[in-house]
């Protein structure tokens, strides 16, 4: 009951001075405002990569052209051929299961007065089967298909919504870039596949694309299918001493390609997401240092203010560690309003951000706003400590003599 009425107390004298009491809270608002909208964005952006990430599959790795340092910048060393994914599934050996070499380019899909910005993806029939992406209507690319460097393609399902709406669009005839192909079937809806939206997506075959469509000599990448999960590094090396002797390399020579496994995207994830944090949670930090000042300053001149109060407060009984225990209230309620507030400014803000952007989700945590709201009553606890000893350390004869 007594701490009660010592809770009652301190809120009586922030009420006093509301206006002043509020100006404390807003040094609290902007930092844990701040806290937890870094934090719901770069969650938000990492769980979102993650998502990417993982709908690679564990049992895959992806297969990239090399880099060249010129300059001191990094630049792109294109070297991986359709003759390189022919060798990778013919002398893969148990270790590969199946090979998809991608060639991407954007493109302008068109089907009379309609048309659509798209993803252009020239791959073989095994893209399908590797991706675990079925076809909703007509058929896939075919090996068929690759030697005769067929005009034929298959539409992603946003596309085909975009395009025919609820026509079938099996046998019609799109252009892609001004070029006439023959639609053979649309696939599922899928979202996002690795790192690609493939509902806003086309698919030919591979040659068509790098040999008719956009005279390329060398991959995108390829995709690269282990005999499971377990087996992934298995597949790792063998791809890399295939390239390599593909490619003529000697011993010693660095790799003209870039290998990657779902785990080291993670772990390349995990390395950026950390530079990233420290460097917004170090802006947010200072916000909280900066509003901390503040509580400090606000209660320091309430205890001037009230000098006269503590002193009455002491002659007629209160303990000194009863003041002490007041301000501490005092200093703790201010920041425990602002990091309240803070937590749904920093929510509302993020997520304004990502619907008017539209570059990024969020996701907020519950660990993050508990960690906010502890740190945000820590500050005003430590800002209130020396306010609060100064008014408990108050001689009552010399404060009932202050005017």
């Amino acid at each position: 009951m007594f701490l009660l009425r010592l809770i009652l107390i301190a809120l009586r004298g922030l009420r006093t001075n509301l206006f002043r009491s509020l100006l404390a809270t807003l040094g609290v608002i902007i930092g844990v405002g701040a806290v937890v909208s870094a934090v719901s964005i770069l969650e938000g952006a990492k769980k979102g990569i993650l998502e990417q990430v993982e709908s690679l599959g564990a049992d895959k790795i992806m297969v990239f052209n090399g880099q060249a340092e010129r300059g001191g910048r990094h630049m792109a060393l294109p070297t991986l051929t359709i003759d390189d994914a022919d060798v990778l599934a013919r002398e893969g050996g148990e270790a590969i299961r199946a090979v998809a070499p991608q060639y991407q380019a954007g493109g302008q899909v068109k089907y009379f007065q309609k048309n659509a910005a798209v993803t252009v993806l020239g791959t073989s029939e095994d893209y399908a089967t590797i991706n675990n992406y079925a076809v909703l209507d007509g058929r896939f690319i075919t090996r068929e298909d690759i030697r005769g460097s067929a005009m034929v393609v298959v539409l992603g399902n946003k596309v085909a919504r975009d395009l025919f709406g609820a026509l079938p669009p099996v046998d019609k005839t799109v252009k892609i870039d001004g070029r006439g192909f023959t639609v053979v079937g649309v696939m599922e809806e899928r979202g996002v596949l690795g790192f690609m939206d493939v509902d806003n997506q086309v698919t030919v075959p591979i040659s068509t694309a790098m040999d008719r469509m956009y005279g390329a000599k060398y991959l995108t990448m390829l995709v690269v299918q282990s005999e499971g999960a377990n087996r992934v590094q298995d597949c790792v090396s063998r791809v890399r001493q295939i390239l390599r002797g593909q490619h003529r390399l000697k011993a010693g020579d660095p790799d003209d390609f870039q290998v990657f496994t779902q785990q080291e995207f993670q772990n390349n994830l995990g390395i950026v997401a950390r530079i990233f944090a420290v460097v917004l949670y170090s802006i947010a930090g200072i916000s909280l240092v900066v509003g901390g000042i503040g509580i400090m300053n606000i209660m320091m001149v309430s205890v001037t203010e009230r000098t006269r109060e503590i002193g009455v407060r002491i002659a007629v009984g209160a303990r000194r560690t009863d003041i002490l225990t007041q301000f501490l209230i005092e200093a703790s309620t201010i920041s425990l309003f602002g990091g309240a507030m803070g937590v749904v400014c920093g929510w509302a803000i993020a997520n304004l951000l990502s619907k008017v952007t539209q570059v990024f989700e969020v996701y907020t945590p519950l660990m993050a706003v508990l960690v906010a709201l502890g740190v945000a009553i820590g500050v005003g606890i430590v800002s209130g400590i020396y306010p609060a000893i100064r008014a408990a350390q108050l001689d009552p004869v010399q404060a009932l003599r202050y005017e």
